[in-house]
């Protein structure tokens, strides 16, 4: 199974940062976390990384859906999806959102698999926007 539904653009970081909060409302989800993985690692580490940017998303219903299931699944929420730059093409931004479907794998609850299924539909249409919309 794959771990992400990835797409990739061709565009600034600042640009598929804004985009991806776009399509990712357009399907539901809201942005509760934002983790700025560069800034972080800079600050505590003294590291230098490429400009990558963890956004947790929920989508509410399907949070309360899957929560219903199975209260240990706010363990894998929010659907965490990845902006970070290519590290060998320059405006190259490869984003990359959590497969829902690792949910049903991890917790083996087959009540998982509808709300899992759905997620995947949202979160594959936002992915599938951003590359159509290319600039």
């Amino acid at each position: 199974m794959k771990l992400a539904l990835s797409t990739t653009l061709h565009t600034t970081f600042a640009d598929a940062v804004e985009r991806t909060r776009k399509a990712l409302s357009e399907q539901g989800f809201g942005v509760l976390t934002e983790i700025d993985m560069k800034a972080t690692l800079k600050a505590k580490l003294g590291e230098e990384m490429e400009d990558y940017l963890i956004l947790g998303a929920c989508n509410p219903p399907l949070a309360h859906r899957a929560v219903n299931v199975d209260r240990q699944i706010g363990l894998l929420l929010p659907c965490n999806v990845v902006v970070r730059a290519d590290t060998v093409t320059e405006n190259t931004i490869i984003i990359d959102a959590m497969n829902p479907a690792l949910m049903v794998d991890v917790t083996n609850e087959p009540g998982l698999k509808d709300v899992a299924d759905d997620a995947a539909t949202k979160l594959r249409a936002a992915i599938d926007s951003l590359a159509a919309h290319q600039a």
